[in-house]
């Protein structure tokens, strides 16, 4: 049997267990949480769910500075519970991918703690030191807000270390063979409990070099295509997803040819979405569209509107960086490093007209579409938590204690719920939009439902047309059998569109608005933050 490419027409969902559902009342997420949740998220018409880090941390970085690469963080089950969740979700017919933090361990780590400690220790050269905190002087500071400089002092081992992200995640030396095989070795532990693969994060950064930037160099190139090379010859079916903040042009050499990442995030595409609809102008989309390089046939890009990240403004000139924050980070506790610390809806003032428009357009892309836990349903976010915890609070399943997500005492859960304002989780929950058709989570599921159903609209076949009116972003799309138009109106008030064909049929359109189409008519009038998808007949 041939390799399935699952992955090119898949919708995915990420979600942060410790937040997601908690099933044994402790006030933490847990494993066995999301096993009782599987029915929910299919329903959605998920195929596949990417983990946040489920290993044991200290939990300073959101678990991506780990302390044991081969367990479950005890908060969250054990591997019997983190086994039985990868075959239930197959049982669901869904796949299920992990996070796997490549770049560094946190400085908790038994590898790192002996490191410091014993020189002679073959963990020492685990990690990157130096004598001098001036090597690598090109290399920039990601966290800008906290950290001023790329190396930390150790005491204990009288030397500087490196790390790229905070001070208490040291990075892994990949000059050093053991690292290599160490990190082959975790892929094949967790792959052989049965995941379909890896989301890496950072990995543009894992290897140092004297007079570069210390991102994407080849031996970086050339390690992950190791990785690729082991995920091909023993689990064909696995794939790996690169997190890769960068420009398109850089991140193609992540694909390879085919040989390397299976798919990579389109980071550069997202801000530029809210940055249309802030405009009503759909120029920057298409200009950073025709920016994107073309990819191997077995590989995809992958396409989010938000994640349990801050919204990154690093891939946008000054100027429009400065009128993002202006329109959507007017408080400064809204903004984090160089972006924004908020959920989708409270970027969209909770109008959900306005978010299913932002859906419809990443959808009627190129790639493969990642929704955030809680963004289904229009979760609101809280700013006054630290770093990115604002973005990850808990699963607003009903109106019931806790929102549904924990009996445990309120003050014993891992992050508070939203329980003051328009998204408090007594207006905004899962049972309260179950059964209200137009309600934003149906609204969702029926636009899964069309974009699964016209699966060429997650293929590289697109153009842009009708681009003398910028207002409305409007895309052809095709197949062998079928073309498809997808009009977008980025503005506030109702556009005039032309579809320059007499043969057609309106597939999907924004509910609830009323869109005066007569099937004889080339134009007809598109209402403000409104979208309409139509076939072609011919």
């Amino acid at each position: 049997m041939g390799f399935s490419k699952w992955y090119q027409n898949a919708i995915f969902y990420e979600i942060n267990t410790r937040t997601f559902y908690d099933s044994n009342n402790d006030g933490i997420g847990d494993l066995k949480g999301i096993t009782l949740k599987l029915d929910y998220i299919k329903s959605l018409g998920v195929d596949c769910i990417w983990l946040l880090p489920i290993y044991p941390s200290p939990l300073k970085d959101g678990g991506y500075d780990i302390s044991d690469f081969y367990d479950i963080h005890p908060d969250l089950g054990t591997i019997d519970d983190f086994k039985k969740l990868v075959d239930e979700t197959h049982k669901h017919g869904m796949h299920i991918i992990a996070d796997l933090v490549v770049n560094h361990t946190s400085d908790q780590c038994e590898w790192f703690l002996e490191a410091q400690t014993d020189k002679i220790s073959p963990y020492h050269d685990y990690y990157v030191w130096s004598e001098t905190d001036q090597k690598y002087q090109d290399a920039r500071i990601i966290f800008v807000d906290t950290e001023k400089s790329n190396w930390s002092w150790n005491e204990k081992a009288g030397k500087y270390y490196w790390h790229r992200f905070y001070t208490c995640q040291p990075d892994l030396n990949y000059d050093n063979p053991a690292v290599q095989e160490e990190m082959k070795n975790i892929m094949r532990f967790w792959l052989d409990m049965g995941i379909d693969g890896f989301r890496a994060d950072a990995v543009p950064y894992l290897y140092q070099r004297e007079g570069t930037n210390c991102e994407n160099l080849p031996e970086t190139h050339a390690y992950l295509k190791e990785l690729r090379q082991l995920i091909d010859q023993e689990y064909p079916e696995c794939i790996l997803l690169a997190e890769a903040n960068q420009w398109p042009h850089d991140l193609r050499p992540y694909l390879g040819d085919g040989d390397e990442f299976h798919m990579a995030f389109h980071f550069p595409l997202m801000p530029r979405i809210y940055m249309s609809v802030a405009l009503g102008d759909g120029t920057s989309i298409m200009e950073i569209m025709e920016k994107t390089p073309a990819i191997p046939e077995n590989c995809q890009w992958c396409t989010f509107l938000r994640n349990h990240d801050e919204l990154t403004l690093e891939m946008v000139t000054d100027a429009e960086r400065k009128f993002m924050w202006e329109k959507y980070a007017p408080d400064d506790r809204m903004r984090l490093n160089l972006g924004i610390r908020r959920r989708l809806a409270p970027l969209m003032d909770g109008n959900i007209n306005k978010i299913e428009l932002l859906y419809a357009i990443l959808f009627s892309l190129p790639g493969t579409p990642i929704i955030y836990y809680g963004d289904e349903i229009g979760m609101g976010d809280n700013i006054w938590l630290n770093d990115r915890d604002g973005v990850r609070t808990p699963m607003q399943w009903s109106d019931d204690i806790n929102a549904g997500f924990s009996a445990a005492d309120s003050n014993r859960l891992f992050l508070p719920v939203i329980d003051k304002g328009d998204f408090s989780f007594h207006h905004i929950n899962v049972a309260s939009q179950a059964d209200k058709q137009d309600s934003l989570i149906n609204r969702l599921k029926q636009l899964i439902k069309i974009r699964k159903e016209f699966n060429f609209l997650s293929s590289q076949s697109y153009e842009f047309i009708n681009r003398e009116n910028v207002g409305v972003l409007s895309i052809l799309r095709w197949n062998e059998t079928h073309s498809l138009l997808c009009f977008h109106n980025l503005t506030a008030k109702a556009q005039e569109v032309n579809i320059g064909e007499e043969d057609y049929v309106l597939i999907h359109s924004s509910p609830g608005m009323k869109l005066n189409i007569n099937p004889l008519d080339e134009l007809f009038s598109l209402p403000a933050y409104a979208y309409a998808w139509i076939k072609l007949r011919r």
